[in-house]
């Protein structure tokens, strides 16, 4: 009987193996992670592989430049005299036959060009901010960020959605999912209570989901981007009153 069981688990594990390769025969099977903080989206149909990064944005195409005609003289200089022609002797060359390089097949890998964006810090009052008085904080990513990939002949779309990480440089820190805005609006704020100049660190944490053939599932691992900007606060000038 315990023969008879183990058979039978290796043949359906054999069967669901074949049933796995033969899936993406048919449909492209794809799978969207993340490698050095990028996007990869990942293709498999048959026994071809296709990999698209999220990588730089592509060069503009160089402008030709036509050269202008030049100017045709309206006279015609005398002909120079013809120089002797000396034929030199033909030299017989020996050539050696060329050889073909085997060449390996791979996996083709291409690169999508788009990147995913950097924060730029922006804070409100932007000349010397004073103490006990709330500075404004934002950044100029969107809550947003989607690419459509096209791959193997196969539509993927791409969605991330950032988490931002503040720090103040005076060990306050705060956590949010909006990007801010300035006063009266934004919601990211933080009060100084001594003067002096901080590094603000922005860290922006990118997850998401990818789409394919109206299933959506969820991009393994995430992206993350570090933005730094540096704040001056002083103190309020000193009135005296009589």
């Amino acid at each position: 009987m315990v023969k008879i069981f183990l058979v039978l688990a290796l043949m359906c594990g054999g069967i669901q193996a074949a049933t796995a390769a033969d899936q993406c025969q048919e449909t492209a099977c794809i799978t969207v992670y993340t490698d050095n903080n990028q996007i990869i989206i990942e293709a498999r149909k048959g026994n071809t592989t296709v990999k698209k990064t999220i990588a730089q944005g592509p060069k503009k195409p160089a402008v030709k430049v036509t050269p202008k005609p030049k100017a045709v003289p309206l006279f015609f200089p005398p002909k120079a005299a013809a120089k002797p022609i000396i034929k030199k002797p033909a030299v017989k060359r020996t050539y050696k036959p060329r050889v073909k390089k085997a060449v390996t097949k791979v996996n083709l890998s291409d690169r999508l060009t788009q990147l995913v964006p950097t924060a730029g810090v922006a804070y409100q009052p932007e000349f010397e901010p004073l103490v006990n008085v709330p500075v404004y904080f934002w950044c100029d990513l969107p809550t947003l960020f989607q690419s459509r990939v096209d791959i193997i002949g196969e539509v993927v779309d791409v969605a991330l959605r950032p988490a931002f990480v503040w720090s103040f440089g005076d060990g306050s820190i705060y956590a949010t999912t909006e990007n801010g805005a300035p006063y009266p609006a934004g919601t990211i704020h933080h009060t100084y209570k001594q003067p002096g100049t901080y590094e603000i660190s922005l860290l922006t944490t990118w997850n998401g989901s990818f789409t394919h053939n109206a299933a959506v599932r969820a991009v393994t691992g995430t992206v993350k981007k570090v933005s730094i900007a540096l704040i001056t606060v002083v103190k309020a000038p000193t009135t005296f009153k009589g």
